[in-house]
């Protein structure tokens, strides 16, 4: 498959902010976290905090991930503490899901990870994602915590 990472331009910056606000405000209103008409918003809120400096924020490391010179997705790692990094987003685009480019985006990551010293990656999975629980279970991901909730 030959997957790369390579951190990310201005430009590349531009469009997965966009594709990462879009996305978490439909998972963050899907799972019944926050309401519609103000979810995007609060994405973009979230992320202008946690990403000050766009691609040059310290500690944090936002890759393209590429395969023959074309982006398929991106990936966010931040630097929780000198042990722990933490997978803030994980995208590979609708037409080349079901390849396998996921994993091994996860094992480039895993790859970076140990080269700035950490030790420990973590994620987090909404409850209605399955697939993507499932493919982090098979990559050694042990949950962690489970939070539930029920409407009465």
């Amino acid at each position: 498959m030959l997957l790369s990472l390579e951190k990310m331009t201005a430009e590349q910056f531009d469009a997965f902010f966009a594709i990462s606000t879009k996305e978490y405000a439909k998972e963050k209103v899907r799972s019944g976290n926050w309401r519609e008409d103000n979810a995007q918003q609060r994405a973009i809120d979230a992320l202008n905090q946690l990403l000050p400096y766009r691609e040059n924020t310290e500690n944090h490391y936002v890759f393209s991930i590429m395969k023959n010179q074309n982006q398929i997705g991106f990936i966010w790692l931040g630097k929780v503490n000198d042990e722990k990094g933490f997978i803030y987003d994980f995208f590979i685009e609708e037409a080349v899901r079901g390849l396998g480019y996921g994993k091994e985006a996860m094992r480039l990551i895993e790859s970076e990870s140990k080269k700035i010293g950490l030790k420990k990656i973590g994620l987090h999975v909404f409850g209605h994602n399955k697939r993507a629980g499932q493919i982090y279970e098979e990559l050694n991901y042990q949950v962690t915590n489970i939070m539930m909730e029920k409407e009465i």
